[in-house]
């Protein structure tokens, strides 16, 4: 599976992408760079296809990803999941932005899609 290094070796990478997963959940829409944002669609939507499997395996492993953070696990599996059970895929948009004014960077919202 190809992934963007993003910069960062293995252990700092994926702490980001799980710390950026917490914040989707909680805020339903982040602004971050649009590689940034690339990445973040793969473990986002991941989070919630565990929540509409909605066993205790697919829960395990959410909250292995998510730092043991039980508010937003229960976020997933309780309100996203329902939210989402008769969507095949395809749970966050991204929609670019601007030009971030200190390096230009490609700006980008990232949010769940409205059913």
């Amino acid at each position: 599976m190809a992934y963007r290094k993003l910069g960062r070796d293995n252990k700092h990478r994926r702490s980001m992408m799980a710390t950026l997963t917490k914040q989707l959940v909680e805020n339903e829409s982040i602004t971050t760079t649009v590689t940034r944002a690339k990445e973040l669609r793969k473990f986002a939507e991941k989070m919630i296809t565990y929540g509409k499997k909605g066993d205790l395996v697919s829960r395990r492993k959410a909250l292995a990803f998510l730092h043991n953070d039980k508010k937003v696990v229960d976020k997933i599996f309780n309100d996203l999941a329902k939210r989402y059970e008769n969507r095949n895929g395809g749970y966050t948009q991204i929609l670019k932005t601007s030009e971030r004014i200190g390096d230009n960077s490609l700006m980008a919202i990232i949010k769940f899609v409205e059913e």
